[in-house]
């Protein structure tokens, strides 16, 4: 059983701490972004919603059942970065644009494969947390 308090600041935490993992995302500690650690953080803030509020109101609240699926997804999207460049005689994880070719910007973000790459870790990461998560917490309730 949690205090009034406790379910008021984990509500009015969920979103900055969003707000921390895609900005960890876009520019982490180096020039591309930090996917995973993105995804850990986002994910803490779910965790901290099912400590505060239970399952069944995470549940009735956020998509938690499309979790499974988000990691999929990011799964999907880390291979294909991988494999692409292989399915065109290239070698696995090539950089594109090639070096020395100016990228596209969006802003001050240039759109690289790495990006690409962090976005799908940080979906993968996200999606088998809060899997995992739900899933621990299941298991402790018996539900």
């Amino acid at each position: 059983m949690t205090t009034v308090l406790t379910r008021m600041v984990a509500r009015g935490l969920l979103k900055p701490t969003l707000v921390v993992a895609i900005a960890l995302l876009v520019k982490g500690y180096a020039d591309v972004g930090d996917g995973f650690a993105a995804g850990l953080v986002a994910a803490l803030g779910v965790l901290l919603q099912y400590i505060a509020f239970g399952r069944e109101r995470v549940r009735r609240t956020l998509p938690v059942e499309h979790a499974p699926a988000l990691a999929l997804i990011g799964l999907a999207v880390v291979f294909a970065v991988f494999a692409v460049p292989v399915a065109f005689g290239n070698a696995p994880l090539e950089h594109v644009p090639a070096p020395g070719v100016e990228p596209v910007h969006v802003g001050t973000l240039e759109l690289i494969t790495a990006v690409l790459y962090d976005v799908g870790i940080f979906v993968l990461v996200l999606g088998a947390a809060i899997t995992l998560i739900d899933v621990l917490v299941t298991t402790r309730d018996g539900q």
